[in-house]
């Protein structure tokens, strides 16, 4: 017989000798993008020193995963996924994912991390797929009576360019960069869904994107229910929630925060536009799931 076994009986306090499980929750909400570009943006350097907290948690007996994203960077949807996976095998954990409003596009893509995904009925889940998007400014430009003046090296490196007209070589090489994206896409949701996926391909992989109750009979998540809900139904109602936040001292997130909104006087006007189309692309983002 163990002391411990010995002991346990004699203590005052019974959390002392049977602490309750604890859930650690990982919010995952905003636009994926790398550096910070959007206010609320998610990426593996961001988020990097939360995961592995997360994963360290005393009596930790799952990850949560609060995902509400419309998607973004396919490249950091799947550095961070893979790191959430990489722990989860590492600590031997297993992982849940809750979404929220949206878990669309490469907020699907980091559900797609959990062992289990649940969603609200009134959920959006899906669009599974790649999505390009831009302006053409020529015949503005020639309105105004501007020039334009583009020099290169390479007779493809202005590709694509928005004040130039566009080619159908570009357009064409485009697709073939979206394709092969939205392939590593498909291979990821097959290796994590497997046989639960239950909807023909054609349909699942169209880039259409529904709500939970739909979703569920596609087999793209595994049950509706909330976060607290469906860890008090596997863990008993003992259950503890930890939330694993940014820990940044208060002033440097507002240094930081402030830097990147154009605070530094000599990048002031240059800041100032990239943040005005970072907003209109993160608000873009959200309306197209209706929010």
């Amino acid at each position: 017989m163990a002391l411990s076994d010995v002991i346990r009986p004699f203590l005052p306090v019974k959390a002392w000798s049977e602490p309750a499980p604890v859930v650690a929750v990982l919010p995952l909400s905003g636009v994926i993008a790398a550096g910070g570009r959007f206010r609320q943006g998610l990426s593996l350097q961001g988020l990097a020193p939360r995961i592995e907290r997360a994963f360290k948690t005393k009596h930790l007996a799952a990850v949560a995963l609060a995902v509400n994203s419309p998607g973004g960077s396919p490249v950091q949807s799947a550095l961070i996924a893979r790191r959430i996976r990489d722990l989860a095998a590492e600590h031997d954990i297993e992982v849940y994912a809750f979404i929220e409003d949206v878990g669309a596009s490469g907020g699907y893509w980091l559900a797609c991390a959990a062992d289990r995904i649940y969603a609200e009925a009134s959920s959006i889940v899906g669009s599974i797929g790649v999505v390009s998007g831009g302006f053409g400014f020529t015949e503005l430009i020639a309105k105004l009576g501007v020039e334009r003046r583009l020099h290169t090296s390479g007779d493809r490196k202005a590709m694509l360019d928005p004040f130039s007209p566009e080619k159908a070589a570009d357009v064409k090489h485009l697709k073939t960069l979206q394709g092969e994206i939205h392939e590593g896409f498909k291979d990821m949701v097959r290796a994590r869904r497997g046989e639960r996926l239950k909807a023909d391909e054609k349909a699942l992989f169209s880039g259409a994107f529904w709500t939970g109750t739909r979703a569920l009979e596609m087999g793209l998540i595994d049950g509706l229910g909330d976060l607290r809900q469906v860890m008090r139904e596997k863990y008993s109602d003992d259950v503890r929630f930890r939330l694993v936040d940014d820990r940044r001292p208060w002033w440097r997130r507002r240094f930081q925060g402030a830097e990147l909104a154009g605070w530094r006087r000599s990048d002031a006007g240059a800041d100032l536009a990239d943040g005005l189309i970072a907003a209109v692309e993160e608000r873009l983002l959200w309306n197209r799931f209706g929010l």
